[in-house]
């Protein structure tokens, strides 16, 4: 498969148990899933090509030969040539550059999995935005990337180390990544990789570097040990982080984005089902199954309750940052399963132990593990109730009949809100979609010149309610929001509406016109979108060069529906 296969070595019969030995494999690797190519029409600056890897969950077995095991942990060195005026990256803690010979040379002192080796090259430059942070950007994209992080990475690192301890990895940098990236981020250690489509949401942003500042204790420290239970990364990454934006935002700002990402995985376990087995926090991974696929708001939102109700047991959460830190402390640099982690959690509050916290009836920890459906508890969020309380009441005026357009529309000024209360809102609108005609046309009427000089993540979910409720009038702004997207987390969710509803033939058209802006693997997923339920459309033979109705050819039916309701819009992946 593109996977590949083991390549297995028998070892010298003279070897002494623990006796050092070298083993060295030539190879050469060009296209694989981990390697991404990039012509120069898909970056933002069309100058240079570019090419970056993603190893996350088992790619980088095509980039080098790796124990592709989270379980496995070494250092690493790579040497690099590259051409003038490429500059290269990676997730190193030492560099250096030859300049008369194009070399560059890494070194990881630290041991690190497979999967957080990461290279970078292109046509990046960069400027310093703290002591230890610097920000790389292809040139036309650094000053928006300086204006919207300089001193705001040293202020969030200075409150994760005042909560879990010392940063370990030296630098925290971060690279933005042409819109082809496949996720939205991806924590590198001492190398962020992030996509450049979220730099215009500014909320999005704070939230998605937090995140991965989060994973420099929570799987890069210490990592699980098996993508069986992925949530030991996630979760405890994702309960870090709102520890971190309370201490640096506010309870307030955390509850509301909680909110959101709670109501998104509502909205997952309602599509999917309450039975369904990747539901669970320890998912059994079968032959086969590429761990990514595994990849849900259960492994970062359900996992995030059992860590939360974890505290909640320790009274003062302050108290469970103590052992946080003891807990990194006791396992940096190393791989655990579940039950190091809860083991460590009982030793470290023996009062907790006494009381059998462990198997308290409808809340026990193998349950939680084990059990499909949504979380056992779910934490308290009325410190945020400023925030949500607005939606909420805004949402009810539109949905109560008969409708009073005219106290709702003057109910709220949309352009005064935070980003994460638009989107809550609109994802809720989404969810009652399709609305009654009258209801779509006042919205429209009220809200859509507004949104329209929002940012991208408010844009997308109006847009998708216009698509949803098949509203013509406003079917132009699609065309032109994805005639200037070249992001998967932008155009994938718009595509899977508009080929769920009345609208396949539109999507066609657009997806004609744009497809030469697309990287290669986005524009195969798409086209398996857009031949849901055709027979094998015919392949399109146009004249060499035309660009009006550029060739494309349709990929046979694929077996399984794509469910456009659980698209990237609900997931939102920062690995």
């Amino acid at each position: 498969t593109e996977y590949g296969s083991s390549l297995t070595l028998a070892l010298p019969g003279a070897l002494q148990p623990h006796q050092p030995f070298q083993v060295i494999v030539r190879y050469t690797t060009a296209d694989g899933p981990a390697i991404w190519w990039l012509d120069p029409e898909l970056t933002y600056g069309n100058a240079k090509p570019f090419v970056f890897t993603q190893g996350h969950s088992v790619c980088n077995r095509s980039f080098f030969p790796c124990f592709d095991t989270p379980a496995v942990k070494c250092t690493y060195s790579a040497t690099v040539k590259a051409p003038a005026g490429i500059q290269v990256l990676m997730s190193a803690t030492q560099s250096s550059y030859l300049e008369d010979e194009g070399v560059y040379q890494f070194y990881m002192e630290y041991p690190v999995p497979a999967y957080l080796v990461a290279l970078v090259a292109g046509d990046l430059i960069h400027a310093d935005i703290g002591p230890r942070s610097r920000v790389w950007a292809e040139p036309c994209l650094l000053p928006t990337a300086i204006s919207k992080l300089s001193g705001m990475v040293e202020r969030w690192l200075t409150a994760a180390e005042s909560l879990y301890g010392p940063y370990i990895w030296g630098r925290y940098d971060i690279v933005f990544l042409p819109p082809s990236f496949p996720i939205v981020a991806m924590e590198n250690p001492c190398l962020t990789f992030i996509i450049s489509s979220i730099l215009e949401s500014d909320e999005f942003l704070i939230i998605d570097v937090i995140h991965e500042v989060a994973h420099s204790w929570f799987g890069n420290a210490v990592t699980n040990a098996t993508w069986e239970e992925m949530w030991l990364s996630e979760g405890l990454a994702t309960y870090a982080q709102r520890r971190i934006t309370t201490e640096t935002y506010g309870a307030a700002f955390t509850c509301l984005e909680t909110a959101f990402r709670l109501d998104a995985l509502h909205r997952q376990m309602k599509l999917l089902g309450e039975d369904n087995p990747v539901s669970k926090l320890q998912v059994k991974l079968e032959p086969g199954v590429n761990p990514s696929n595994l990849m849900n708001l259960f492994t970062y939102e359900k996992g995030y309750c059992f860590v939360y109700y974890l505290s909640q047991l320790c009274g003062d959460p302050r108290n469970f940052d103590s052992f946080l830190r003891a807990y990194i402390e006791k396992y940096k640099f190393t791989s655990v399963v579940a039950q190091d982690l809860l083991d460590s959690f009982l030793n470290f509050f023996p009062e907790l132990k006494e009381q059998c916290v462990e198997s308290k009836e409808g809340l026990e920890f193998e349950r939680w593990l084990n059990a499909t459906g949504p979380p056992l508890a779910e934490p308290d969020l009325s410190q945020g109730s400023s925030l949500t309380r607005p939606v909420e009441t805004l949402f009810k005026l539109w949905t109560t009949e008969p409708l009073d357009s005219a106290a709702a529309a003057s109910s709220v000024d949309l352009t005064k809100w935070r980003t994460f209360q638009t989107v809550l809102f609109l994802d809720r609108l989404l969810d009652g979609s399709p609305l009654p005609h009258e209801v779509i046309k006042k919205l429209s009427e009220c809200y859509s010149s507004q949104l329209d000089s929002m940012n991208a993540e408010i844009r997308i979910r109006w847009l998708q309610i216009v698509v949803r409720n098949d509203y013509y009038p406003d079917l132009y702004k699609v065309r032109r929001f994805l005639e200037n997207q070249m992001s998967r987390m932008y155009t994938i969710p718009l595509y899977e509406d508009l080929c769920t509803g009345t609208l396949k033939s539109f999507a066609l058209e657009i997806f004609y016109q744009t497809q030469n802006q697309l990287h290669p693997n986005l524009r195969k997923t798409i086209q398996q979108i857009l031949s849901q339920g055709l027979s094998p459309l015919p392949a399109i033979d146009t004249t060499a060069g035309t660009t009006d109705t550029p060739a494309m050819v349709l990929e046979d039916k694929v077996s399984e529906a794509t469910n456009g309701a659980i698209s990237l819009r609900d997931v939102n992946v920062s690995a």
